[in-house]
């Protein structure tokens, strides 16, 4: 199975000179060959250290080669690569690593700080990042590639966020990533000739999977940026010739907003892509104003992260779509009494593909819970159109029954934060003896201008039905989001309780 699984070192072969990775804080740059002779010695090294098949390597570390050194390092000699959210407190890591039982930790002298109080969860941890680890990458540390390694062999687990209890590990094989690298090269038509700057985390699958690894296996380049700000994003899309990105609508609402954005035309730029969470309708508008093409998709730790394609000539009519289904999975959506849902009706979100994730570690029952007889149960709400185009609703959990009529938050977010005075906006709904539950705004204005409760109810009546109109509007300076920048409802939640 060898040539099947180090697809890195046939990639080398291929195009051995073209540039693979290039790091934008010091503009380094990797060609192919190179990435592939640094994660060979890794293997080696870790080799070296005891790893052996099946044993985890975990990784805590702001966006660095790194990644792809520990990873495609673990995929040769078939141990397990774990990235870790450096966002979470040090209990929470240390929970996460005595989850996982590393035999090794690697930690980013970045975070040197936190290495006492991880240290103990595992056996053995070293530095990243500095000299002592450039020399393990430069050193020719030989390895021997394990004879029974199989495509269902784990080769990642990556940590949920865990907003809504434990993070759980989700595990992925050789083929949950390969396949969604095929899936997403083929159904999006990326080429060697496509370029993305990367900053989403990279401890999360929109970091690795979404377009990083894809890229990496058609023989594109991968920029790796960490700190992000709008004008920041512009300069360096026009530095690099960039092609294609990924960020999530928190960043994309802070872009819009920058001068760099108003005065670029973007010429290299094919595609702006948006994903993590459902994107603003002001968002679009403002890529259409500028003829920018511009579309959302949809993903999950466990599926993918990609499975839907639409054309950006679509998405401009079609706002909110994610699209139709990529070539290599199947959606289905299924209402609450396991029917099929018809047109227009709404239906929880379940996907099928090679692309999806093994099982939960150590946690039997939650994937039980979640992949039934191989379809995954997202725990999403959708519904598609007459031609087949997918609409994400919302998550099942955030659904508000109120009055015995169910509301869909994201319809609600949607059209207040089309208000001229609203800079962001959540939903939820909150226990209430009358009605079961109460639709809740959270708002933040723009310009910390005061907007007024009837001004909203006013602007509400023009679209939402009375039992949609919420019956209650906190105005905040900001709204908590979690590690990918996904408004955080549950501390919105929280917070409606202590208020």
């Amino acid at each position: 199975m060898r040539w099947e699984l180090d697809w890195l070192e046939n990639r080398a072969r291929l195009t051995p000179n073209k540039n693979a990775v290039i790091l934008e804080d010091n503009n380094m740059k990797w060609t192919y060959r190179e990435l592939n002779n640094r994660s060979s010695s890794v293997a080696g090294w870790l080799k070296s250290q005891g790893v052996k098949k099946g044993d985890r390597v975990a990784l805590l570390s702001p966006n660095d080669i790194s990644y792809f050194d520990l990873l495609f390092a673990c995929g040769k000699i078939g141990a397990i690569f774990v990235p870790l959210n450096w966002r979470l407190s040090a209990h929470e890591l240390y929970e996460i690593l005595l989850d996982c039982t590393p035999g090794l930790l690697g930690i980013h002298q970045n975070f040197e700080n936190m290495f006492t109080s991880l240290e103990t969860a595992t056996p053995q941890s070293f530095f990243v990042g500095g000299d002592y680890y450039e020399r393990i990458v430069n050193e020719k540390n030989e390895f021997s590639y394990s004879e029974n390694m199989s495509e269902h062999d784990p080769l990642a687990i990556i940590y949920t966020g865990g907003t809504t209890g434990k993070p759980k590990g989700v595990v992925l094989s050789h083929q949950s990533i390969q396949w969604n690298a095929i899936n997403t090269i083929l159904s999006w038509n990326l080429s060697e000739e496509d370029v993305t700057i990367n900053y989403m985390p990279m401890f999360h699958t929109g970091g690795l999977n979404a377009l990083s690894l894809p890229l990496l296996m058609v023989g594109g380049t991968v920029v790796i940026a960490d700190q992000y700000t709008g004008q920041k994003v512009v300069q360096s899309i026009q530095q690099y010739n960039c092609t294609i990105i990924l960020l999530v609508p928190t960043m994309y609402h802070l872009l819009i907003q920058t001068e760099e954005f108003q005065r670029s035309n973007f010429p290299s730029m094919k595609i702006f892509l948006s994903g993590a969470a459902p994107c603003p309708l002001p968002v679009y508008e403002s890529f259409q104003k500028k003829g920018l093409a511009f579309k959302e998709g949809y993903g999950l730790t466990e599926a993918g992260p990609n499975n839907f394609f639409i054309h950006h000539e679509d998405a401009e009519v079609k706002r909110g779509s994610v699209g139709k289904p990529m070539l290599f999975n199947a959606i289905k959506l299924v209402k609450e009494d396991g029917q099929e849902a018809k047109v227009n009706e709404v239906g929880e979100l379940l996907i099928k593909g090679k692309h999806s994730f093994s099982h939960y570690w150590n946690n039997k029952l939650a994937t039980l819970e979640t992949k039934k007889e191989g379809w995954i149960h997202t725990g999403d709400l959708a519904k598609k159109d007459e031609e087949g185009f997918h609409y994400i609703v919302g998550r099942k959990k955030d659904m508000i029954i109120t009055g015995g009529e169910n509301v869909y938050p994201l319809e609600i977010e949607h059209w207040l934060a089309g208000h001229p005075a609203v800079d962001e906006v959540a939903v939820i709904g909150l226990p209430e003896e009358k009605w079961g539950e109460l639709v809740v705004a959270f708002i933040v204005p723009k310009h910390s201008y005061l907007i007024e409760e009837e001004e909203l109810i006013e602007y509400c009546e023009k679209k939402l039905g009375r039992y949609k109109i919420p019956k209650k509007f906190i105005q905040l300076q900001e709204l908590p989001k979690t590690h990918v920048g996904k408004i955080d409802k549950k501390k919105l939640k929280e917070f409606s309780k202590q208020n």
